[in-house]
């Protein structure tokens, strides 16, 4: 795909109030990085820009001088990005911060939706700002709190400072056993490195898990221990941390039958769209020598040939489900149906 080139990168900001989102996009917006990003937010008054950065606004776009603009969605998202492409100058990326309740999904679906943002942008990835103190809290209380961690590509454990080792231990636990595929960086005042969160090609499936160690070791969270035996500590059960409803099912097995597999995945998503919610994987097929890479968000299922495999690379699938309610069982019993005989 030649317009892959032209395409500009969005990462998808998600997190609460108070996590550090608004230090995080300050950062963007002010420091010297030699890079032009747009930041997009819900409401300019979150973030309360410091005017003495603003070279010049008009109504709805604030440009700073370190050569990146912010600009606010008072409605249509695609509106803004597509007034965003008009600008004179590229963007090296776009970067969409979510207010603290919103589903990221509806966002993240626009850029695969709209035909006409999908030629100019891709989705880079979705990050979620946790905050390590209120985490367990906010866990209690919402449901959208374990979506967004459910839908990182990666998470930003922010405020670390605040809390005890054990606490952080747990916290992470926790985030694993809702997101075993997702980056996970330890921060304090938002301070990651700009391009842990900005062009991860996470979203892209040429690069998605090429460099993802955890993707391939995700573990199965139904087994206490590793394969080697050995207990680790993030084999907490779920249960031990908090009533995690989203949980994730790791399936791996050989190679797959195309004429099976293909058809299977299409029918798990549609009937069980609403309860995927991300879905990660890389597939050995039959007879084919590239491995091929698949995600998908809900019912939304992307997938293409990655690479070839390697000299001495095992011809392995891996595929992981994170969602409510799915039977893993059934999922399993499923997956394996599909390989090759």
């Amino acid at each position: 795909m030649s317009d892959a080139q032209t395409q500009i990168p969005v990462t998808v900001l998600t997190g609460y109030l108070g996590a550090g989102k608004t230090t995080l996009l300050n950062r963007i917006l002010s420091e010297s990085h030699g890079k032009r990003y747009a930041v997009i937010v819900n409401e300019f008054g979150e973030i309360g820009i410091d005017n003495d950065l603003i070279v010049e606004s008009d109504e709805e776009i604030y440009e700073m001088n370190n050569g990146c603009v912010c600009c606010t969605v008072r409605g249509d998202l695609i509106r803004v990005v597509e007034g965003l492409m008009r600008r004179p100058g590229r963007f090296d990326a776009i970067v969409v911060e979510t207010t603290g309740l919103a589903d990221p999904v509806p966002v993240a679906q626009t850029f695969f939706m709209d035909d006409d943002v999908r030629t100019k942008t891709k989705l880079d990835a979705v990050v979620a700002l946790v905050d390590a103190k209120h985490l367990p809290l906010r866990l209690k209380d919402s449901k959208e709190a374990e979506d967004q961690i459910a839908f990182a590509d990666v998470v930003v454990l922010n405020k670390t400072d605040l809390v005890t080792p054990d606490e952080l231990e747990k916290v992470e636990a926790t985030i694993r056993a809702i997101n075993p595929a997702a980056r996970i960086h330890r921060t304090q005042r938002s301070g990651v490195a700009l391009d842990e969160v900005l062009d991860r090609g996470a979203f892209d499936l040429s690069r998605a898990l090429e460099n993802d160690p955890h993707f391939l070791d995700a573990h199965d969270h139904d087994h206490d221990h590793d394969h080697d035996g050995h207990d680790h500590h993030h084999h907490h059960h779920a249960s031990d941390i908090h009533d995690v409803t989203v949980k994730s099912v790791s399936l791996r097995g050989g190679e797959m039958d195309p004429k099976k597999f293909f058809p299977w995945i299409e029918k798990v998503t549609q009937m069980e769209g609403p309860n995927i919610l991300r879905l990660k994987g890389i597939i050995a097929l039959k007879g084919d020598e590239d491995r091929y890479v698949l995600q998908g968000v809900h019912m939304i299922l992307e997938g293409d040939h990655q690479r070839a495999w390697k000299d001495g690379e095992k011809h392995e699938s891996r595929l992981v489900f994170i969602g409510r309610e799915l039977d893993a069982e059934r999922l399993r019993k499923s997956f394996e149906a599909c390989q090759a005989a």
